[in-house]
């Protein structure tokens, strides 16, 4: 299999205006295939500009629910599945997915023929903040994306899920190769060590998106989860970190090396003890954890 290639679109938001978000998106889709790119990754919640609504006006919730949570066959996202078939490129499109209740933080995975091959909700919502206003995703989907290069096993996280070491678990286990996080956080040095770990554990291919500056501070990254050579030498898993400013950064993920390093290397699935992690799916939590606005 050939080389992999992952825009990830580095982008200020345009906030609620739907139609700036729709063209700018276009705009930067069309420079990621310019570039040689397979799959283009938006940041988190791009159809709203990850904004949200200001709590203290009355009714403002219901209002922003309404104006802004969209389905899947709204025209804002059926734009982008033409326009995945007219690059033949396979888009990762995030917006605020209308719900049973109240909305959720998705992404849909448009492959090169414009169909939806996966949906993915973020399942750790920030609910001790405004997202306690969403819905949370309910598992971690794993699908087959058909690519000019071949096939290959994606699965997501979406920004906090990230910062769980058992989202990229599950990932791995459900056989992903590649796992995109759209993001909407600053990235400093901890979270980003944390995601190349989420890589290294996992032997996995992770790139994540993030917002430009001023809105956030940009540093959109992807590591290739390879640790180290054949003879067992260490190696740089980086494969590409942006800077702050907008742009188009693309992450080349050799795959038939991720590949020959799953098969032959001692992490991932080959010598775990589930048998011995029961607490890691117990539902009590215990002092100095328990917070209040939590739920299971």
């Amino acid at each position: 299999m050939k080389t992999i290639r992952v825009a990830l679109l580095q982008m200020a938001g345009c906030g609620l205006e739907r139609a700036a978000s729709l063209a700018k998106g276009e705009t930067f889709c069309r420079r990621a295939r310019a570039l040689g790119a397979d799959i283009a990754l938006f940041p988190e919640m791009w159809s709203t500009g990850m904004t949200f609504f200001d709590a203290a006006r009355e009714g403002e919730r219901a209002r922003w629910q309404e104006q802004q949570a969209i389905g899947r066959d709204d025209p804002f996202v059926t734009h982008f599945r033409r326009l995945a078939v007219e690059l033949k490129m396979a888009i990762a499109l995030t917006y605020l997915e209308r719900w049973h209740g109240a909305p959720r933080n998705s992404v849909s995975l448009i492959d090169r023929r414009g169909e939806i091959v996966l949906t993915y909700a973020k399942v750790h919502t920030c609910e001790f903040d405004v997202e306690c206003a969403l819905t949370p995703g309910d598992g971690f989907p794993v699908c087959a994306l058909e690519t000019e290069q071949g096939d290959v096993n994606i699965g997501f996280m979406i920004c906090y899920d990230r910062e769980f070491p058992e989202s990229a678990r599950m990932l791995m286990l459900g056989g992903a190769e590649l796992i995109l996080t759209p993001n909407a956080c600053p990235l400093e040095s901890h979270r980003l060590t944390q995601f190349r770990t989420r890589a290294y554990e996992n032997m996995v291919g992770v790139a994540m998106a993030n917002y430009a500056a001023p809105q956030l501070n940009g540093h959109s990254v992807a590591y290739d989860g390879a640790a180290f050579h054949a003879n067992e030498e260490p190696r740089d898993t980086l494969v590409i970190e942006a800077g702050e400013r907008e742009d188009v950064y693309v992450a080349a993920f050799d795959m038939d090396a991720l590949r020959a390093y799953r098969a032959r290397e001692a992490w991932g699935n080959a010598y775990r003890r589930p048998r011995l992690y029961g607490m890691l799916t117990a539902e009590e939590v215990s002092p100095p954890f328990v917070r209040t606005d939590a739920t299971r």
